[in-house]
């Protein structure tokens, strides 16, 4: 099963957000990589951002039906452990985990051009985080129901600096989402699901050529 199919295999049941315990476990002074974090966000969206597990605000009257946020199960944080070792325990380098969201579709041309933010923090382990991590994340639209459907997903890439001894905030906003305009009712079972994904850190499959 490809990385791609075993992220959807995950979707299929979800009807909760959950966010793994076990943070509070790790020490360290915390730190912003700038006030840009939550003024971008208010910027971007305003009051639309919400911390995971709250409902989002309603939307203006104005506004088109946008999908909910939830978390992939599973996919909630992210461990990076010394190589070769499990990422727990004092062999646990670093933990990426989503704190927030915050979204907001607008119609253009039959379609639905959606951004996505996601803000979360890069927790400091035992064994020590590099002077700089990458965090992989996947932003996907789906269609649930007895058979879900998956009608929007996209991998991302987001590069944190983390202070020596520190734990420090980051934000990313997928701003290339883009849909059709779902028929009748059926928008309102589109969700929006989010999670770190390792296997965006992949690179791609080299395409075989024909031998002549």
């Amino acid at each position: 099963m490809t990385g791609r199919g075993r992220w959807r295999e995950g979707l299929v049941g979800l009807a909760a957000v959950t966010v793994l315990a076990g943070c509070g476990s790790l020490s360290g002074p915390s730190y912003d990589s700038g006030p840009s974090i939550g003024d971008r966000f208010s910027q971007l969206f305003g009051g639309k951002s919400q911390a995971v597990g709250e409902a989002p605000p309603p939307p203006r009257a104005d506004e088109p039906t946008c999908p909910s946020v939830m978390i992939r199960q599973g996919a909630s944080t992210y461990a990076v452990g010394l190589p070769g070792q499990e990422a727990s325990g004092t062999s646990l380098r670093y933990q990426g985990t989503i704190t927030r969201t915050a979204r907001d579709c607008t119609l253009r041309d039959g379609e639905v051009h959606a951004r996505l933010g996601i803000e979360g923090r890069v927790i400091v382990g035992p064994a020590g985080a590099p002077p700089s991590v990458e965090l992989p994340l996947r932003v996907a639209v789906v269609a649930e129901g007895v058979n879900p459907r998956t009608v929007f997903t996209n991998a991302y890439r987001t590069t944190v600096a983390v202070p020596e001894g520190g734990n420090v905030a980051y934000s990313l906003v997928a701003e290339d989402i883009v849909y059709p305009v779902p028929a009748g009712a059926e928008g309102d079972s589109y969700v929006f699901y989010i999670g770190f994904d390792p296997q965006a850190l992949k690179p791609a499959p080299r395409r075989r050529t024909k031998k002549r």
